[in-house]
């Protein structure tokens, strides 16, 4: 029994070096080859989209996506398998990613045209900075995401407070416009507030009145202030969060990554690396 025990954790192992790390032969050419099959499979969606390529090979194409679909799907078993504790995997960013890869395919067969999210496949190309040896772009984007995720409070609150600020400022402008001008109701004038606070202005609404231009023209410098909060929130995180040098190494037990170069346990779920 413990025999059979050793066997299958180093049988775990080893599968887990081969689809989730890189630095050896076989599992490069793992990966090497999924990079691959997502491009291809990307393709197919693509091609599948127009309407006279579908025409005339739309059988051959459906086949192809459902070749895909399911090495993906038996690709996203063997993950779970070679690890010890597969819900780890399974709800991490890679693991949902890989999920969402496969699942639109099988919602197809009950509702139409669902197929096409397959796109989201794209997102697994992230893969490729591992394979090449550009681990320091991830961990730079993985101190993003600390950063944005420290910033959160403060930028909910910000978000909050536009919101108060652009329905009192939609209202003012129904008001100014006398209902007219675009400026029919309140929801259209709130609309026209954001769209003139962010700086995008369509140009689809536009007030008429002196004192309504006047009173857009305020919005629109206040609007250059406005942007670069949020932009100032997230950059004081990035400077407040300390970058440790980080390794590619991921946890045979959860699978997740971006551990210190020196450490010795997973700071996620304790197991030794």
């Amino acid at each position: 029994m413990e025999s059979l025990e050793k066997d299958a954790s180093h049988w775990r192992q080893k599968l887990h070096e081969i689809v989730f790390e890189s630095n050896t032969f076989w599992g490069k050419t793992f990966d090497v080859s999924l990079i691959g099959a997502i491009l291809l499979s990307i393709l197919v969606v693509f091609l599948d989209s127009d309407a006279q390529i579908h025409q005339q090979y739309g059988t051959w194409l459906y086949v192809a996506e459902w070749v895909f679909t399911i090495l993906f799907s038996i690709e996203y078993l063997v993950r779970i398998i070679s690890i010890q504790r597969p819900l780890y995997y399974v709800f991490s960013f890679i693991g949902i990613v890989d999920l969402l890869a496969i699942v639109p395919a099988y919602i197809s067969l009950f509702v139409a045209g669902t197929q096409y999210l397959l796109v989201i496949r794209a997102l697994r190309l992230l893969r490729i900075f591992r394979i090449l040896k550009m681990w320091h772009f991830i961990s730079e984007g993985q101190i993003i995401t600390k950063a944005l995720t420290r910033s959160y409070v403060k930028i909910t609150v910000f978000i909050i407070f536009i919101l108060v600020l652009v329905t009192i400022l939609g209202s003012i402008m129904y008001l100014l416009e006398g209902g007219k001008n675009g400026f029919d109701n309140i929801p259209n004038s709130i609309y026209w507030a954001i769209v003139t606070l962010t700086t995008v202005g369509y140009g689809d609404i536009s007030p008429a009145t002196p004192l309504g231009k006047f009173f857009a023209a305020i919005i629109m410098l206040c609007g250059y202030g406005i942007i670069a909060v949020p932009t100032g929130i997230v950059t004081s995180e990035l400077i407040n969060t300390v970058q440790k040098g980080t390794s590619s190494e991921s946890c045979p037990n959860c699978s997740r990554e971006g551990h210190d170069r020196d450490a010795t346990f997973c700071k996620y779920c304790g197991s030794k690396l």
